[in-house]
């Protein structure tokens, strides 16, 4: 079974200095029929202006994780870590027992494009942990490119949940395959571009919820570039 989430069905807010579309309920927005999907809670597509950002704000018990798709996102936290997040590039922080950090835009003029994702931890009270690593254009090219998973293999960021995340960038005419195994999900997010998936289309900002499927098939449609998560 796959449901599509059309991109501009999701909620939407803007504050000037921040234009976001939420896949789940978040802050003001709330649908009950969208709260989440398996333990993924977050899917926020943020457009920071030039100058915007999140100032210093705390989380708990959360796996997140931050994918820049345009500009530089500068980050800084209580756990002492201060980066600038580039596209290719994958944070991850684990709020655990307990964090602050800070997200603004690393340049006062240009806008910058990302994700930011939420995932329930497999247990509440871990320590907080970060970590941020590069994967390539080339990397991802025609393939499925493991860039989270909960045992870090293939030099993935590893995460404190069983929950796989791969990156895709597609040319027209390009695919790539994912088998699922009895009793996993998954979700797909288009960044950028249009694709079919298992034969039905989806453009950017578009969304699909998958359970019962014995895999998922990707094709690219023009240049694009995908999430795709394999759930517990």
């Amino acid at each position: 079974m796959i449901t599509i989430r059309k991109s501009d069905d999701r909620g939407h807010a803007d504050h000037g200095w921040l234009d976001t579309r939420f896949t789940f309920s978040f802050a003001d927005y709330y649908d009950e029929d969208h709260i989440q999907f398996r333990s993924l809670r977050v899917m926020n597509d943020d457009r920071v202006a030039g100058g915007g950002g999140f100032p210093m704000h705390p989380h708990r018990d959360m796996e997140i994780v931050t994918y820049v798709l345009e500009g530089a996102l500068e980050h800084r936290d209580s756990m002492g870590n201060g980066s600038v997040i580039k596209p290719g590039d994958v944070q991850y922080m684990s709020a655990g027992t307990g964090v602050t950090h800070s997200e603004f835009n690393a340049s006062k003029s240009e806008p910058v494009h990302l994700y930011q994702i939420w995932m329930m931890p497999d247990k509440r009270g871990h320590k907080p942990a970060y970590d941020q690593k590069t994967f390539s254009v080339a990397e991802k090219r025609g393939t499925l490119r493991l860039v989270a998973s909960p045992d870090g293999r293939d030099g993935s960021v590893k995460i404190r949940q069983d929950n796989e995340l791969y990156a895709t960038v597609l040319g027209a005419g390009e695919s790539v395959k994912h088998a699922l195994k009895p009793e996993r999900h998954a979700y797909v997010q288009v960044a950028r571009g249009s694709v079919t998936l298992n034969g039905a289309k989806l453009g950017t900002g578009d969304g699909a919820a998958i359970s019962a499927e014995k895999s998922v098939e990707l094709t690219g449609l023009d240049n694009a570039e995908v999430l795709l998560f394999d759930l517990a």
